[in-house]
């Protein structure tokens, strides 16, 4: 790393380190629990507090930090070559091992077919998970009556506990298609709640942007307008929490902040509502055992008003988001960057940026009496 880059790397980690007043209010009226606010409270002195010392403690328990392969997709599935970099299952899942993650979050089981002659099969993966000492904790994979079963069978071999999709349930803007979204994820959900499983769905920013489910119909009898109303919140209320549970995309929860903040109401007149992904995970905290954890830097001069970058090198308060939220056990955090591949002039970039987020995510602390 050169130094300039080591010099972002350190600026960055010490901003990640700050929670926000707003969080710290929250959290104080939540139990206890304060925000690393300066070096004051790492000597934990208790001054001014009145019972005894502070302790710190990692925000994101060691044992919950994990990685989607998407992030290191191009290693997952590359032929054997001569760069050095690991490839393939076996090479990768021990590099990130080596990095420190204990979780793994798979997209997709399947490698490269010259590097056993053929597809490796999810009791290989297994292995090797267990080998490195890695644990399974979801899959972006397709949810469908179809091929469900198939899917859990994949995920018990792996030894998860989560299986999920990175797609949105339904596309639409229409209640009537949320409605049969639901029936068919809470059907689902109890299937897999049978096998000791946990049913997911991942958002990206349009499943937090608003339903028409308000004002004059169109040709084909469908509401133009909106009662303000977002996609998946409403999903939340039309799915069983007993069986139908979220991992929030926090880069794609921050871009809904920024994309969708205006709807039309029922009269026809703008309204303007901003998103919040802190209290919408706060109000439900435990529908929501996962989390990607994707950073992203302001830029307002493209549409989704963030760039991708690794963990800790962008703008968005991980320190508040998880505090904030509570349950440190119960939340499992896994990085991604869907652009980390650096492609055929740098293999080792996705795998750089892995090391570089493991040890922001790391950083973050919390401290209680």
């Amino acid at each position: 790393m050169d130094e300039v880059q080591q010099s972002r790397s350190n600026l960055t980690r010490r901003r990640i380190l700050g929670a926000s007043a707003a969080a710290a209010a929250v959290i104080g009226g939540a139990g206890g629990t304060v925000v690393a606010t300066g070096p004051a409270l790492a000597g934990g002195n208790g001054h001014g507090h009145g019972n005894g010392r502070l302790r710190a403690e990692p925000l994101i328990p060691a044992r919950n930090r994990g990685i989607i392969l998407y992030s290191v997709r191009d290693r997952i599935t590359a032929a054997p070559d001569d760069s050095g970099v690991p490839y393939g299952f076996e090479r990768v899942l021990a590099r990130l091992a080596e990095l420190g993650y204990k979780e793994i979050e798979f997209a997709g089981y399947n490698q490269h077919e010259s590097i056993l002659g053929r597809q490796i099969t999810p009791q290989e993966i297994r292995k090797i998970l267990d080998d490195n000492g890695l644990v399974a904790n979801g899959a972006h994979t397709q949810i469908n009556a179809a091929t469900f079963t198939q899917q859990m069978d994949i995920a018990q071999t792996l030894g998860m506990k989560n299986i999920g999709t990175g797609s949105d349930p339904t596309n639409s803007s229409y209640t009537k298609d949320w409605d049969a979204a639901a029936d068919l994820w809470n059907e689902l959900g109890r299937q897999a709640a049978r096998r000791g499983l946990r049913l997911y769905t991942h958002n990206h920013d349009a499943a937090y942007g608003f339903l028409l489910d308000a004002g004059p119909k169109d040709a084909n009898g469908n509401p133009t307008r909106s009662s303000g109303t977002r996609r998946l919140e409403y999903f939340f209320g039309r799915t069983d929490p007993r069986y139908v549970f979220f991992e929030m995309d926090i880069f794609w929860g921050y871009v809904a902040r920024y994309k969708h903040q205006k709807f039309t109401d029922a009269r026809g007149r703008e309204q303007t509502d901003l998103f919040d992904p802190i209290i919408t995970v706060a109000e439900r905290t435990k529908r929501f055992p996962l989390f990607h954890a994707k950073d992203g830097n302001r830029n307002t001069a493209v549409p989704n008003g963030y760039d991708m970058v690794p963990l800790g090198a962008g703008d968005i308060n991980f320190q508040q988001f998880f505090q904030t939220i509570g349950e440190q056990d119960f939340h499992h955090a896994n990085w991604e960057q869907d652009t980390a591949p650096g492609g055929a002039a740098n293999p080792g970039q996705s795998l750089s940026f892995a090391e570089l987020s493991y040890r922001n995510m790391s950083e973050l602390t919390i401290y209680k009496r």
